[in-house]
């Protein structure tokens, strides 16, 4: 069996990073590499994965990320992913295995194997969400529209309202820290 392993939110400046582990238990049609799916199409294959799969979805905060690094998160959600599926093959997306022992890397692998294609559904959906859900609390802050990744509108809007308590102060933002010339 193949345990696909995804994440999403790495490059984000506010809010989670989202890691996931897929093991499928069905075919699952149409999947592919979330970021090339319509946010519907994600919404409509994300049930359908958690129906058929056995899955693992671990959320690493804002503040974890800005004390420990995303090598560290990365490292510990892989690590927590394989000790889950130890009786699985694991495949990360990327090139990378984080120091973690054991496992398969494959760049574009989720366009191109279904576990990971899953993997890639399941964190970015749960993430959306996780945003979604948040934007509540932090109206000035359009997250239902870039959530959280570094976008034009969402560094005017750190711009304008300071740094929230999501977002990742130990990301430096170049237009923010640049010296003035006058």
């Amino acid at each position: 069996m193949l345990c696909g392993i995804d994440e999403a939110g790495r490059g984000c400046i506010a809010g989670p990073l989202v890691v996931a582990g897929v093991v499928l238990e069905n075919f699952v049609a149409g999947l592919n590499d979330s970021k090339v799916l319509s946010e519907k199409k994600r919404e409509e294959l994300f049930d359908i994965i958690k129906t058929n799969s056995k899955h693992k979805i671990l959320f690493y905060d804002n503040n974890l990320i800005d004390e420990k690094g995303l090598s560290y998160c990365l490292n510990n959600a892989i690590s927590e992913i394989k000790n889950h599926f130890s009786e699985c093959e694991i495949l990360m997306d990327g090139n990378s295995t984080f120091g973690v022992n054991g496992i398969k890397t494959m760049i574009k692998a989720d366009a191109q194997i279904a576990e990971v294609s899953a993997a890639s559904i399941l964190a970015k959906v749960s993430r959306d969400h996780y945003m979604y859900e948040v934007s509540e609390e932090y109206k000035m802050y359009d997250f239902k529209k870039h959530k959280g990744y570094g976008t034009a509108l969402h560094v005017s809007e750190i711009k304008e309202y300071g740094y929230s308590n999501i977002h990742r102060k130990s990301f430096k933002i170049k237009s923010l820290h640049q010296p003035s010339l006058f």
